[in-house]
């Protein structure tokens, strides 16, 4: 029983991270995003990972740990990939901005 509750816990985190990456890539931004809470909830997931090798339970709720990894891993290459549209937004206002020198 413990172990199914586990799993439908990890099962509901887990939904939440395809469903993040997804409204962050249509939103093209990392702005509102924070490194901070993905990392933390990361370094969860490899912890709870961990405990089962330690404690040599290893069962089918492994697995869920792992398909959560990759989905994180996705949330990551968004969260990358939308701070290099901003930087790159960034550079595009700036040489607008240089290019409207008035010179009197």
């Amino acid at each position: 029983m413990a172990e199914l509750l586990e799993a439908i816990m990890l099962i509901c985190f887990g939904l939440s991270w395809p469903l993040n990456a997804y409204k962050n890539y249509r939103a093209g931004t990392a702005v509102g995003t924070s490194w901070q809470f993905i990392a933390l909830i990361t370094a969860g997931y490899f912890a709870g990972i961990a405990a089962k090798f330690v404690s040599g339970n290893l069962n089918w709720v492994l697995i869920v740990y792992f398909i959560n990894v990759v989905c994180i891993a996705a949330n990551w290459l968004v969260y990358f990939r939308n701070r290099r549209l901003d930087a790159q937004r960034s550079t595009e206002v700036v040489m607008e901005e240089e290019s409207f020198v008035v010179v009197a």
